[in-house]
């Protein structure tokens, strides 16, 4: 049977990888994988994918295809927390989490109540994600609105999935960066009605962290994501050791950090912690128990010296993990990176992270780590047809390390160890390309069957 032909469908062609499931759990039945495949995309959504040969005899002689064969095709990866206004101050030398916070953070974000200089960052920040073939994000903003207007406006340019919020911040920080309870109330409110679910945009109330918003604040924002259906919420824990002393002194009748969040109605499916190092078992069941999911942040805990991220015991707690950036602590825009060092951290901690298992948790492994896995992250049918397309060959290193690998898996494994932007052939959202890429005309081709 040929599929129809109408103006809105095109298709693509490459070696094409995604997962269905988690492989640490399922091993080789997780994925599907296609030598040579094509993905037919109708209206932005997956339309059907299968090997090249079949899918030939179905498609239409005038179907637009963009040929990205010798090329590796991929859902679009997810990056679960990252900060776009830190993009600036990436690479800045020699402080702990805390020091950074002071030396570098707020000054730096104290700028975005400027909503030129906050469009001006928000559009570089949403080119440069593409450019590293990351389709969707869950980002901080910082206390102004004007910060989330420019983000949310960036992204929905370029039909990107997003979310983010206004960080709510009332106490322990500079004055010039701080709100009241009732002002970012309503403010979070206000944003709540003009963004959330328009698009592709999601809303996330975003405590910074339990230091820095009072008990009221506390109890505001957890009332706000428990009113508003799909509403996300989004903040740190247990990232540093100083950081928990310190919660422990602000809050000495709760059993843990965790729990400070706990005790505010701030766990629940659509609330993501990044980092999570410093965690016991206790608090691993109930984030499990209550469907929070845990962000690994591996540049960025290296970078600050925080810690080790524990993924043996999150998966055995059956925990929904996603990777992050955390750009700007975090070192890299890249995935690719970013699952470098991830592969390192747990090295460190005596655990394994297999290339599989890695491209896993940056695409579907992130897609249900935010609750979007029926919308994105692999591609079954009726799936928004975001992809990025790795180059084996991008550098003479991968070129010569590549004529080596005997398998896919060593394959994947050389592409997240020796990769990074210059891998990243092209990034495709909603199945049309995001334009940032001159490989894309010198290393595809659209052609007509």
């Amino acid at each position: 049977m040929t599929l129809p032909a109408p103006q809105t469908l095109r298709a693509v062609r490459g070696e094409i990888l995604h997962f269905l499931s988690d492989p640490a759990a399922y091993g080789a039945a997780a994925s599907e994988h296609f030598a040579d495949g094509i993905l037919a995309i109708r209206d932005g959504h997956v339309a059907e994918l299968g090997p090249a040969e079949d899918m030939l005899a179905k498609l239409p002689s005038d179907i637009v295809l963009d040929d990205y064969r010798g090329k590796l095709i991929l859902p679009g990866f997810v990056d679960t927390h990252i900060h776009y206004a830190q993009t600036d101050i990436i690479a800045s030398y020699g402080e702990q989490l805390l020091a950074w916070l002071e030396r570098y953070t707020f000054p730096a974000e104290a700028r975005f109540a400027d909503p030129d200089h906050a469009a001006a960052v928000a559009s570089f920040f949403c080119d440069e994600l593409l450019r590293n073939g990351t389709t969707t994000a869950m980002a901080f903003a910082t206390v102004h609105g004007t910060s989330v207007d420019a983000l949310f406006e960036a992204a929905r340019q370029r039909r990107m999935r997003l979310i983010t919020g206004k960080v709510l911040m009332d106490r322990n920080c500079p004055d010039f960066l701080r709100d009241t309870a009732e002002s970012g109330d309503a403010e979070s409110r206000a944003l709540v009605e003009r963004w959330h679910g328009r698009d592709r945009l999601l809303y996330a109330v975003t405590p910074r962290f339990a230091a820095t918003s009072s008990p009221e604040q506390m109890t505001r924002a957890g009332r706000l994501f428990a009113e508003h259906p799909g509403l996300y919420l989004q903040s740190h824990v247990a990232e540093n050791r100083c950081e928990i002393e310190w919660i422990a002194r602000l809050y000495p009748d709760a059993r843990s950090y965790l729990n400070v969040y706990d005790g505010f109605g701030q766990l629940g499916p659509r609330s993501v912690y990044a980092h999570c190092i410093w965690l016991d078992d206790a608090d691993r069941a109930r984030m499990a128990a209550t469907g929070a999911a845990m962000s690994f942040c591996p540049t960025s805990n290296l970078f600050l010296g925080s810690g080790l991220f524990d993924l043996a015991s999150a998966r055995a707690q059956g925990i929904r993990v996603g990777i992050g950036t955390d750009v700007g602590a975090g070192t890299s825009f890249s995935m690719l990176q970013t699952l470098n060092e991830a592969y390192k951290v747990l090295q460190l901690n005596n655990q394994r992270l297999s290339a599989t298992d890695a491209f896993y948790l940056a695409t579907l492994g992130g897609a249900r780590s935010l609750y979007l896995d029926a919308q994105i992250g692999s591609f079954l049918s009726g799936h928004e047809a975001d992809f990025v397309v790795l180059d084996p060959q991008a550098t003479p290193l991968l070129a010569r390390r590549m004529a080596n690998c005997a398998s896919l898996d060593e394959r994947l494994f050389v592409l997240m160890m020796l990769g990074d932007d210059r891998a990243v052939a092209a990034t495709h959202v909603m199945g049309e390309p995001a334009g940032l890429h001159p490989a894309l005309s010198k290393n595809s081709k659209t052609v007509n069957l």
